[in-house]
């Protein structure tokens, strides 16, 4: 490691500093202004040209709004089509009524894992925030449970989606790592299936029986309204009766089953199929939700154009400074990146005489960590580990790629887009986001890390 190698870790660690006191004390700045503001300083710090760091910030924040922006908006209307057409209650009755309170969490972990297998963690978590607000008012209605009936319902969530997006291909850290390896994916799918399900019982279930009751978050009355509204305004007009079970299921779940068509046939098609390229098309996240907000419009609420543009138009509202904080984190992102502090990383890693499915670990961790994007920490560690891979015959390389996976979950923290919209979907503080994103991916990446040290003592599949 060099001196400057040195000089841009500790300024990428005293730029996350700067950000949480910026936003926790005096002067208790709007998350967006912290985030714009330590990014423009980092990039002066690391000595940044002035052109390079406006375009990095520029950049980074309009990557983001257009890959996470877009499905947060597209899932605040359905969100809100599904409230106001009654379906939101129907699934959370009928979650209730077959699960009792003290199983709900695993009910909900359950269906977070189904859901997670084809979707980014973003796009899972967008979707899902209709049944998990839907669930938990009414659980806090009935009096039951202690502490955040948000948390206890969310928090397996969360594992859930995220073990998936770390583990289990079609998501893209899990396949950038195998096709960088060179190596099989049905290995490294059935790997990860294996290894996601304790770290999901651990962080998801477990977790929640633990740190719900120490909290007491409830997010904003207006987004709660978004998607599960009051007991006077969510059931349907009088002159409609409320969907079935069947057809809400089938038009809450139809964006995710786009993507899982999409990542099926990525598995089955060979490369250059005209049906593949219709499939990817169409279970894009952005392609796919447009079309669930669609159906929802045409399946749910047909003969009520004027109501339902209303709706629409006033789902975005409670949202927008959701987007615009995401956005600040993507900007914070791409300045850590565009100084190299993932170069700093990987020469510090270089240093370590490790395992390499430690190393893939731990590097995949480091730069996560420090750039906030997984896939750079992906990247960067699997690009690293190929010649060794490579050069070693005995190493089990799809469980080299379900431990890079696995470390670039760890500790998701303020640079971070997922934790800005999980902190500002459940209306938590700084603190409160920690306790719960940021401890879940991290109790998730250290069980995922121990099943990989543990499945390396067996036979291997491929």
């Amino acid at each position: 490691m060099t001196a400057s190698d040195i000089q841009l870790l500790l300024t990428a660690l005293a730029s996350v500093v700067a950000l949480v006191f910026l936003i926790v004390a005096r002067p208790r700045l709007h998350p967006l202004l912290a985030l714009l503001l330590v990014s423009l300083g980092t990039g002066l710090a690391t000595g940044m040209p002035l052109d390079k760091l406006v375009h990095a910030v520029a950049n980074g924040a309009g990557k983001t709004l257009g890959a996470v922006g877009l499905v947060v908006a597209l899932g605040a209307m359905l969100g809100k089509v599904l409230a106001q057409a009654g379906v939101t209650d129907t699934l959370a009755n009928a979650i209730l009524r077959r699960a009792s309170p003290r199983v709900l969490p695993w009910a909900m972990a359950g269906v977070a894992f189904i859901i997670g297998i084809p979707m980014f963690f973003e796009v899972g978590l967008v979707i899902l925030l209709p049944l998990i607000f839907g669930v938990a008012r009414k659980l806090e209605a009935r009096g039951e449970g202690r502490g955040s009936a948000y948390v206890y319902v969310g928090v397996p969530v969360i594992a859930a989606l995220a073990a998936m997006h770390g583990m289990v291909p079609p998501h893209p850290g899990p396949l950038t790592a195998i096709a960088t390896l060179g190596t099989s994916v049905g290995a490294t799918m059935l790997y990860g299936f294996i290894a996601a399900v304790p770290a999901i019982v651990l962080a998801g279930p477990l977790y929640a029986l633990f740190i719900a009751p120490r909290m007491t978050v409830r997010p904003d009355d207006a987004l709660l309204a978004q998607y599960a509204s009051a007991d006077d305004t969510a059931a349907p007009a009088a002159h409609r009766t409320p969907p079935g079970l069947g057809l809400g299921v089938v038009v809450a779940l139809a964006p995710a089953l786009l993507m899982l068509c999409h990542a099926v046939a990525e598995v089955l098609l060979p490369k250059g199929s005209a049906v593949l390229h219709v499939a990817a098309f169409v279970g894009h996240p952005i392609v796919a939700m447009l079309l669930g907000v669609v159906l929802a419009m045409v399946a749910l609420r047909p003969d009520e154009p004027a109501a339902v543009r209303k709706a629409l138009g006033d789902s975005v509202k409670p949202i927008a400074g959701v987007l615009l904080i995401i956005a600040g984190g993507g900007a914070f992102q791409q300045v850590l990146t565009d100084a190299k502090v993932g170069d700093a990383i990987v020469h510090m890693s270089q240093q370590l005489a490790l395992s390499p499915l430690l190393l893939g670990w731990l590097i995949a961790m480091l730069l996560s960590v420090s750039t906030g994007s997984a896939t750079v920490g992906v990247v960067g560690a699997a690009g690293l580990l190929a010649p060794l891979g490579a050069a070693e015959p005995t190493l089990n390389l799809p469980l080299l790629a379900l431990s890079i996976g696995c470390g670039s979950l760890f500790f998701n923290y303020a640079n971070h887009a997922g934790f800005w919209l999980v902190k500002e979907s459940f209306g938590m503080s700084m603190g409160e986001a920690t306790k719960t994103i940021s401890v879940v991916q991290s109790i998730v990446a250290l069980v995922g890390l121990g099943m990989v040290l543990l499945l390396n003592l067996l036979p291997r599949l491929a």
